[in-house]
């Protein structure tokens, strides 16, 4: 029986983005056990894959922060008898634990992140031929170990059952449409300017049976959202209502998320909830797009030559003016999403 040490550690997309390759892994290879390092707060992500994985959680804010958060990790993981190690994130504290492990006579492959492929991309702006994708990298990992496996992963919630009275807090019941929107993320050059998302909830809340649910964190973004939740109708704001487990079930009762190149976008894709996402310095053929959406699903300006400038959006803008959101219209997205919502109903 090999035991397999899986290191994801951040950021909460990526770490959404792995969900699959584990689940489809540890599916095709029952006789072995895959354990997934991560933070704690993304450990409800992997716990109901299967009899054959388990998570350990990491407080990198906390017990594990640091050199001295490394070292008690390095004697936590050196006790527990793996045989494989998958680094999937290939940063500083992964690549200590994969030398330590490589050292101690563990099989160790890493992920080839791309990342000349990336600043190739950023500096030609040629996307006629997409990257590989995130998943698709992950796999070569495991391929790497030895263990190839098809991508047979569809849902979360094909593993536990929906129990729709957890949302009580938020829902009674599900009538007419249900959007999600989302409308941060981490960097500035993935936002969609708030004044116009504003103008796209006033647009959909004002329509018939439908009712928008809003998703954020944090004590700046929940300002916002509850503004806008006071001030237009049918619209809700669960943050700090829904732990990430009933968030996720909430994402599954939705008819479309609205979501920028984020993590809402990946939670989304976990539940086959479709996502129209709104691109701005980044670019779906950087290999980020969400699991298993449709690509029509976008809303991208694709006459802009400074795009995409950024493989994560955390540079400042070239041009100053944020032209690659700016120059998207409100209406656009409402009518990307109403497309999406007419297809559902075919």
């Amino acid at each position: 029986m090999a035991k397999v040490l899986v290191i994801r550690i951040s950021s909460f997309g990526d770490v959404a983005m792995l969900v699959p390759v584990v689940f489809s892994v540890a599916s095709k290879y029952p006789q072995d056990r895959f354990s997934v390092m991560t933070r704690k707060a993304f450990a409800p992500l992997f716990e109901n894959l299967g009899f054959n994985v388990n998570v350990i959680p990491l407080d990198v804010n906390g017990r594990h922060k640091g050199i001295v958060g490394l070292f008690r990790t390095l004697r936590r993981i050196s006790t527990q008898g793996f045989s494989h190690v998958a680094d999937e994130h290939d940063v500083l504290r992964s690549k200590g634990l994969r030398i330590f492990m490589k050292m101690t006579g563990r099989k160790v492959a890493c992920i080839d992140k791309g990342r000349k492929e990336k600043k190739m991309m950023l500096e030609n702006k040629n996307l006629s031929h997409p990257l590989e994708h995130t998943i698709k990298r992950y796999q070569d990992v495991f391929n790497q170990l030895g263990f190839p496996a098809q991508m047979i992963f569809n849902n979360l919630f094909d593993f536990v059952p929906r129990d729709f009275s957890q949302l009580r807090s938020v829902a009674t019941e599900k009538k007419g449409r249900w959007i999600g929107i989302a409308p941060f993320s981490k960097h500035k050059g993935k936002i969609y300017p708030l004044e116009k998302m504003e103008k796209v909830v006033e647009i959909l809340s004002a329509e018939e049976d439908t009712t928008l649910f809003l998703f954020g964190s944090g004590r700046e973004e929940q300002k916002v959202l509850s503004m806008w939740s006071a001030k237009y109708p049918n619209t809700i704001n669960p943050v700090g209502k829904l732990n990430l487990n009933k968030e996720l079930l909430l994402i599954s009762y939705l008819d479309v998320m609205l979501s920028m190149d984020s993590a809402n976008m990946h939670l989304a894709s976990l539940v086959q909830v479709p996502v129209v996402s709104v691109w701005g310095a980044t670019h779906p053929s950087l290999g980020f797009y969400g699991f298993n959406q449709d690509p029509e699903n976008t809303v991208q300006i694709n006459n802009l030559d400074c795009r995409p400038c950024s493989v994560y959006g955390e540079l400042p803008c070239q041009r100053g003016d944020y032209a690659c959101m700016y120059q998207i219209s409100e209406q656009s997205v409402v009518e990307k999403i109403q497309a999406v919502l007419e297809k559902a109903n075919k």
